[in-house]
């Protein structure tokens, strides 16, 4: 099961701030990802090496942030004063996720300042709000050059993930073994008030960082 990324909720008048000092923390600079019109939402992506990157992400005032579960979940995590709002996973196929959890998945897409359409399914978000532990599942329905990991931009990667809560459930959502349920990823155990995305570990050219 491989990491897709990672996302970070903020309300809207942190949103630029957020983008900055996370951008500085792992030395480079974040681009502007675009609108997502049918969750109510926009982010900032800073794509990382080894495949993977970092989102932050806010509510528009719009009326879909209220509707689409992404957008409830974002409006919620940036009501409790912002911080990490979940990690995600990528499929081949989204088929057997659904057919596990009983319901279709959600289409998504955001159209980037250069204008290409970037469209993924993602499920799982109702569990994430549910129990913030669990991750969400994601499929990109475009070509591995387009997706929001290509050409990193910094040598910066993730090293590993601070989660507070079940192993055994984590495994048995993900159906990966619980002493390591992530490919290439370290996964630690934390012990904490909430379940959830605790910290993430990032290996930078000036050393371990940690947010």
């Amino acid at each position: 099961m491989r990491l897709d990324h990672v996302s970070y909720a903020v309300a809207r008048d942190s949103f630029v701030s957020t983008v900055q000092r996370i951008g500085s923390a792992l030395g480079a600079g974040f681009v502007d990802g675009g609108v997502h019109p049918r969750f109510g939402t926009r982010n900032f992506v800073l794509p990382l090496a080894g495949g993977t990157y970092v989102e932050v992400v806010t509510t528009l005032d719009h009326p879909a942030a209220d509707r689409a579960p992404f957008g409830q979940a974002v409006a919620r995590r940036a009501a409790e004063g912002g911080g990490w709002l979940g990690w995600v996973v990528s499929v081949d196929d989204i088929g057997p996720v659904e057919e596990r959890l009983g319901r279709t998945s959600a289409e998504g897409h955001r159209v980037r300042p250069d204008g290409f359409d970037l469209r993924w399914k993602q499920i799982g978000l109702l569990e994430l709000m549910e129990d913030p532990q669990l991750p969400y599942f994601l499929q990109w329905l475009v070509p591995t050059e387009e997706r929001p990991s290509a050409d990193p931009r910094t040598s910066a990667r993730i090293q590993g993930v601070s989660i507070a809560g079940d192993p055994a459930a984590i495994a048995e959502f993900l159906g990966e073994p619980a002493d390591h349920p992530l490919d290439q990823i370290d996964v630690t155990w934390v012990e904490d008030e909430e379940p959830g995305l605790v910290s993430v570990e990032f290996a930078t050219p000036k050393g371990p960082v940690t947010i």
